[in-house]
């Protein structure tokens, strides 16, 4: 078996020890390099030629979006950012996602992480992940219109609505979901009558930008979810890491969000969570959508909703950067239509707009 060759960039040398151990002691990796900066890692992947760089932002003599810049238009190889959990580091993340990187992981105490083999496991997930994969569909470039908040706010009525008189739209994704995402909500139309339910499998600290900056590129209102939030027709609500998202139906048929950390699962928030209890709600009005990521998470809910008289949809393999969650609903016949990314949009406004 062909090991996945990996180029280790970081200005720590404590980091570039510890990341490499980590990298090195999985099955079918090797580390065959490390680098001190954005520069020094250029030069080692033009001579190394590896499969995969972690790269790391913040870093003396080139930073790492300056560095990231040069590998994506020299094509060296699919990048997987290192960042750290603070305000400006979530919001060098997506800028990095829009640039071409295939993933992050976020160092779990900063810069200089001593605990950073808490996240082995998932570095080494992501790191095959991208390996391998053809550059363009892992590189590719987010293009988006930016909207007026004001503007968007103005158009929605946040008073509560009997859900009677709206549908749900649940949406899971993971691995490759920061950019992918950006082929679906961005489409919606903001007259649409539905709420949707967004579940990005992402690490605590990290939502509340990825909704905001999406919000920024849609024509509905995006927003991180919040206990107590009334479910409303043309916002998007993306589940808070950490928690899971619920949905509570009242009598008067109004819904509201809830936020918990139970059940325990893999994932929190879950897809397959999110998805039952907006099925609960919402019946044979709910549109289930399964896209890119590693695993099952939301393959068991899509089932549900299926039988449940919903509509359900799974991201081709053509356009998903990890053909795993949208597989396991194929495999398990659970799903009415398989599109690509760009496509799914379109799609979900014609079944809402004549009722499946």
């Amino acid at each position: 078996m062909k090991k996945v060759k990996v180029l280790v960039v970081d200005d720590s040398a404590l980091m570039r020890k510890k990341i490499s151990e980590m990298l090195d002691t999985a099955f079918g990796v090797e580390v065959i390099g490390t680098a001190r900066n954005g520069e020094d890692g250029i030069l080692k992947a033009r001579d190394l030629k590896p499969d995969v760089i972690t790269l790391d932002v913040n870093m003396p003599v080139m930073d790492g979006l300056t560095a990231l810049r040069i590998i994506i238009e020299e094509q060296i190889c699919p990048v997987i950012m290192l960042s750290s959990l603070t305000q400006e580091g979530t919001t060098t993340t997506f800028e990095a996602m829009e640039i071409g990187a295939f993933d992050f992981v976020a160092k779990p105490s900063g810069t200089v992480s001593r605990d950073v083999d808490k996240v082995r496991k998932e570095l080494v997930r992501k790191v095959k992940a991208a390996a391998g994969m053809g550059f363009s569909r892992l590189t590719r470039k987010i293009e988006v219109e930016t909207f007026d908040d004001e503007e968007i706010l103005n158009e929605i009525e946040l008073a509560p609505v009997d859900s009677a008189g709206f549908r749900a739209v649940c949406i899971g994704i993971s691995t490759g979901g920061p950019k992918t995402i950006f082929d679906v909500i961005p489409r919606i139309p903001s007259d649409i009558n539905a709420a949707l339910f967004l579940v990005q499998h992402m690490p605590v600290g990290f939502t509340a930008s990825f909704a905001a900056r999406l919000n920024k590129a849609s024509r509905i209102y995006v927003k991180e979810a919040e206990p107590g939030d009334i479910v409303t027709p043309g916002v998007c609500y993306v589940g808070r890491s950490g928690s899971h998202m619920t949905l509570y139906k009242k009598h008067s048929g109004v819904v509201t969000i809830r936020m918990g950390k139970t059940p325990e699962h893999t994932f929190i928030p879950s897809v397959d969570i999110m998805m039952e209890s907006v099925c609960k709600s919402f019946g044979k009005q709910t549109i289930g959508t399964l896209m890119t990521g590693m695993g099952d998470d939301g393959a068991a809910a899509m089932c549900s909703i299926k039988q449940a008289g919903g509509f359900t949809i799974a991201e081709s393999e053509e356009t998903a950067i990890v053909y795993g969650m949208p597989r396991e609903a194929v495999e398990r016949d659970c799903v009415d239509m398989v599109l690509p990314s760009d496509k799914i949009a379109g799609e979900i406004t014609r079944r809402i707009s004549r009722g499946w």
